[in-house]
């Protein structure tokens, strides 16, 4: 007996849409690798930069949905390139989640007052970076 088609598959003539991009930015290949890795098993499409000014002119060219960015890169650091990222006109819109080793009440307070949208701390839970990509991605939308 055949079986019907899935919901996910059923569409009526319209492509569906292509997942958010999401650029992620650190100067650790290892955390890089491993972010990239867990962001395309969870279906996104990814881009990458080791350093902030890369980053910056990536956020600029690509517009992905999200910035992952570490707050300690060579170039630019990821404070400063969130700060850029909402100054600018063409991405002021980004939302912008700080991955960090930098855990003090005070660093993660400056990374909100930069204008970060989520701040999650080094080690973290792979599980819980997926959670909080879908929820600032569902808040954009």
């Amino acid at each position: 007996m055949p079986v019907p088609p899935s919901p996910a598959t059923v569409w009526d003539g319209v492509r569906p849409p292509a997942p958010p991009s999401i650029l992620v930015a650190d100067d650790d290949e290892d955390i890089l690798d491993l972010v990239a890795f867990k962001l395309r098993g969870a279906g996104y499409r990814t881009i990458t930069a080791s350093d902030g000014l890369t980053a910056l002119d990536l956020a600029e060219r690509e517009r992905p949905g999200l910035m992952i960015l570490d707050v300690s890169m060579p170039g630019l650091d990821g404070l400063t390139v969130c700060h850029a990222i909402h100054r600018s006109a063409a991405t002021w819109d980004i939302p912008v989640l700080i991955l960090s080793a930098r855990a003090r009440p005070y660093d993660i307070d400056l990374g909100f007052a930069i204008g970060a949208d989520d701040y999650l701390t080094k080690p973290f839970s792979p599980t819980e970076l997926l959670q909080r990509v879908e929820s600032l991605l569902t808040a954009g939308k």
